[in-house]
């Protein structure tokens, strides 16, 4: 489902973020990606979003070569692939409705559609009575849910967490990752990138460990 083959990210300012990383995360598994901060977990997670392109070597998603992607081909790209950030980039001005949402109405879905699919992901994170609520009365644990649910509304192939627990206490934590693994259990690839060693060492799934750019932990699946 995504692969790097040697793949490098030299920054114009001359600074490697990855030197020559190769892996495979297969169809439906569920990858930990770990390292300090600056280890190059961000760079990763963008060059599979198609923000940035490699310096060297080969990305490919769903069986297809990103080099092959032009710029109008990216929007469809990014599709399929839903993305929670650690400090979850909600609207504030808009309810937990409109937050969700906003995928949808970018792609151009049908009202009585987005209706169905936004109801349908609050309901998997446990916000469906929310729905009204503005982000800022929400807990945080509750923005990061709205967060979740605003990734999968689109019923993404991949989800990508860029530290998604990063903010939040252990018992949340736990909860949030938990929403990741029945997400997974439905047929979603799922990659977490988290500095959390403690927490994902107990979840029993594969980690990737990137240190200074380079893979040293996790390539083979």
């Amino acid at each position: 489902m995504i692969s790097f083959e040697r793949v490098s990210k030299r920054y114009s300012e001359g600074h490697d973020a990855l030197r020559e990383v190769s892996f495979a995360i297969n169809r439906d598994e569920l990858v930990f990606l770990t390292g300090h901060s600056g280890a190059g977990k961000s760079t990763l997670l963008r060059l599979i979003m198609l923000m940035e392109r490699p310096s060297r070597g080969q990305v490919s998603v769903d069986g297809k070569n990103l080099a092959t992607v032009g710029s109008r081909g990216i929007p469809q790209h990014r599709r399929n692939i839903g993305v929670v950030f650690q400090n979850h980039q909600l609207l504030f001005d808009r309810p937990v409705f409109d937050n969700v949402a906003l995928p949808l109405v970018i792609a151009g879905y049908d009202q009585r559609d987005v209706g169905r699919r936004v109801r349908a992901a609050l309901d998997k994170v446990g916000l469906l009575d929310r729905e009204r609520a503005m982000p800022v009365s929400l807990s945080g644990g509750e923005q990061q849910r709205v967060g979740i649910a605003r990734a999968v509304v689109a019923k993404p192939k991949i989800l990508l967490a860029d530290e998604p627990t990063g903010n939040l206490d252990p018992s949340l934590s736990a909860e949030i990752m938990q929403l990741f693994e029945e997400f997974n259990q439905v047929g979603v690839t799922v990659l977490i990138a988290s500095h959390d060693l403690a927490l994902i060492s107990r979840l029993r799934h594969r980690i990737i460990t990137l240190d200074q750019g380079r893979l040293i932990a996790g390539g083979a699946s």
